[in-house]
């Protein structure tokens, strides 16, 4: 089975399952996990941050910087196609008392003017903006790289007005790879950085977030309020080590794959992909006849072996990574040319 739908799915190598198994470990609620406190430190040194914090999952690493950022009765500046806005069952909502202000922006990446016009006046009678949160990559926009002036635009909108930016970088290191800039430098001005080791770096857990030591010290406490605190989990953090260090470069593949995919499925007779939107490991397919709608289709290809989800009637995400080949490219386009005909 060829598995397209998201680069979650990635199971742990057996290098990786090795570091794991020999991994030394300790109680990180009491801070003492050697382990964590090796890939705490890798990260704040990847990051151009002072320190970071495990955290079991993406979504609560972006939970607790929202938390620590903000003070509840604010709103957060975020675009309408944001997973903190869309996949994250309103957590702001329910652990921060915040709410968001939406943006329609450009390939889910707003353009400094678009957030400038999302703050509202300073007014007791309106709700102060209590954070700004930007993704890198736009993850439903189809993988696109935040671009790098429009965030020092918005870094410097945000110093101006007192505001803390939010990165949800969940595969910043896509970003980095493809634009061959570090992670530092693509998170430049940013107080906080969240990102994922679960999904194309391949560990099996874990998410990093990282920002100023002041920041962190607060956020340990919003980590262990929402049970996010770990005992002698040195073993998931092994496996982080060993995706920062073995898996970051390796993303490259990934998207060679993804261009091939999306070259090969845009030349076919009722399917519409972008190629101007196909800059890491994302591929967004529009369905149209004579080809089936996006779940038709998505069906037929799960009987010939290709996993994929619609994202809606006619639109599709195909997510490539470390556990599908070149030679899975090309059996998935075949599969495709098959299942692509007339409804």
């Amino acid at each position: 089975m060829i598995d397209l739908r998201s680069d979650t799915v990635t199971r742990p190598s057996e290098p990786m399952r090795r570091a794991m198994y020999e991994a030394e470990v300790g109680d990180d609620v009491y801070a003492e996990d050697p382990t964590i406190n090796r890939l705490q430190e890798l990260t704040a040194q990847m990051s151009g941050r002072e320190a970071a914090l495990l955290v079991p999952t993406g979504s609560m690493g972006n939970a607790v910087c929202l938390d620590v950022l903000t003070s509840p009765g604010s709103e957060v500046v975020c675009d309408k196609l944001s997973h903190i806005c869309n996949y994250e069952l309103s957590s702001m909502a329910v652990f921060s008392g915040l709410t968001p202000r939406v943006i329609d922006g450009p390939q889910g990446c707003p353009t400094a003017a678009q957030v400038a016009d999302a703050i509202l006046p300073d007014i007791y009678y309106v709700a102060p903006t209590g954070c700004i949160s930007v993704e890198n990559t736009a993850n439903i926009a189809g993988g696109r790289i935040y671009p790098l002036d429009r965030l020092r635009e918005i870094t410097k909108l945000a110093e101006s007005k007192k505001i803390p930016v939010h990165m949800d970088g969940a595969r910043i290191f896509n970003s980095a790879v493809a634009t061959g800039k570090p992670v530092a430098e693509l998170s430049a001005g940013v107080a906080t950085v969240m990102f994922c080791l679960s999904k194309g770096l391949g560990a099996p857990v874990g998410s990093m977030i990282a920002g100023e030591r002041a920041f962190i010290e607060e956020a340990w406490r919003s980590r262990k309020r929402m049970g996010g605190g770990m005992r002698q989990a040195g073993i998931l953090a092994a496996a982080g080590i060993y995706a920062l260090e073995h898996n970051v470069e390796r993303l490259a593949d990934d998207h060679a794959n993804a261009r091939r995919l999306a070259e090969a499925l845009g030349g076919m007779e009722g399917l519409e992909v972008d190629l101007e939107q196909v800059e890491t490991n994302i591929v967004m397919v529009c369905t149209a006849p004579p080809a089936p709608d996006a779940v038709e289709l998505c069906g037929r290809l799960n009987a010939a072996g290709v996993r994929v989800d619609p994202l809606g009637k006619n639109l599709t995400r195909l997510v490539t990574h470390l556990d599908v080949s070149s030679e899975d490219i090309s059996r998935a386009i075949d599969a495709f040319r098959a299942s692509a005909g007339k409804a």
